[in-house]
């Protein structure tokens, strides 16, 4: 072989191997700001388009100091969330369209909003007057997104997996609480299959591993770890079997066709003293199989060759949570430095 073949061959290799990864990133972050330490907004949009991979990014309010540096920068869409206490009042169809034309409307088309989630984990809540606006809250924005002839924003809502049945083991048995399933999951779902919108979950492996399923957690077993009796599936990583009982759930009550999207999931770098599982290396670990997992397209046992949208939490760590494992879920420090490589810069 000739010198110039073999380099072209090595340069399609190459390539062969870095374009279909960046291609097909399915992999956010959620841009957190419960800390007085973060760089402004312009600089961290600057880096994740310059410098990362990462090309969807979700926000925990219509921050318009956030939204507005967005403008103009292709290649990357937003999540919009909308705080649960907001949820009552635009429950009505005015309301609805006061808020999209003072927080949204502004600043498309030229920012990239892909979905706007209404409130975060509401049913774990318990607020029964939250969770009874709810749905009504997504109708009217939905409605009010119409009639503003705004297309290409979906409205959906991160529910946490403390909605499945306490028996939702092995995946295929997935079920919501009794008593949820057809008065609250039944009519939200028809919403979604209705509004193509996906039902949105936050998956965290990190608050269901025990010690002995440390490995399963961080996608570090290559052993059949969990088979479903009832399907014969095998499972190699808890993440996979999480989100099969989801869509257990949801087929359980005819909606197995509506997509499934990760809002959060993720692992801290650092913890309390002695605890189990946490450290630079578990997160590390974790984030990186997580991103190469989901990237792969190869979907779950249940839904193979599916790619679930995923975004990890978060982007940086945030020094006023309340914990130190809740200060140390970032990818980055506020100084743009990696905490651990995870495959996402662009180098």
């Amino acid at each position: 072989m000739m010198r110039g073949q073999v380099v072209h061959v090595l340069l399609f290799l190459i390539l062969s191997l870095i374009l279909p990864f960046s291609a097909a990133y399915h992999v956010g972050v959620n841009y957190g700001t419960v800390a007085n330490n973060l760089p402004p907004p312009h600089q961290v949009v600057n880096f994740i388009k310059t410098k990362t991979n990462i090309n969807h990014v979700k926000i925990f309010d219509a921050n318009p100091g956030i939204l507005a540096v967005f403008s103009g920068i292709t290649g990357i869409s937003l999540t919009v969330t909308i705080p649960n206490s907001d949820i009552v009042s635009l429950s009505k169809l005015p309301n609805a369209r006061s808020w999209l034309s003072y927080n949204l409307l502004p600043f498309l088309p030229a920012t990239s909003i892909r979905y706007i989630a209404v409130g975060n984990e509401v049913i774990a809540t318990s607020d029964k007057t939250i969770i009874g606006h709810l749905l009504p809250a997504m109708e009217a924005l939905t409605l009010a997104l119409h009639l503003a002839n705004v297309t290409g924003i979906l409205v959906s809502t991160p529910h946490s997996l403390g909605v499945l049945s306490g028996s939702s083991e092995p995946p295929s048995s997935g079920k919501f609480r009794r008593g949820y399933d057809k008065a609250i999951f039944a009519p939200i779902l028809d919403f979604h299959n209705r509004t193509k919108s996906p039902f949105m979950v936050n998956s965290y492996p990190y608050f269901g591993f025990g010690p002995e399923t440390l490995n399963y957690a961080l996608f570090n077993s290559n052993d059949v770890v969990v088979v479903d009796t009832v399907t014969k599936l095998n499972y190699t990583n808890m993440f996979d079997a999480q989100l099969d009982a989801v869509y257990s759930a949801m087929k359980r009550i005819g909606y197995g066709d509506v997509d499934i999207v990760v809002a959060e999931t993720g692992w801290p770098s650092a913890g309390e003293p002695n605890q189990t599982g946490v450290g630079l290396d578990y997160a590390a670990t974790y984030n990186r199989n997580l991103i190469k997992h989901v990237s792969s397209g190869k979907g779950t046992p249940l839904m193979p060759n599916r790619v679930i949208d995923t975004c990890i939490f978060a982007l940086f760590n945030e020094n006023l949570k309340p914990s130190i494992s809740e200060q140390n879920f970032g990818l980055f420090k506020p100084d743009f430095t990696p905490v651990y490589d995870v495959g996402i810069m662009k180098n």
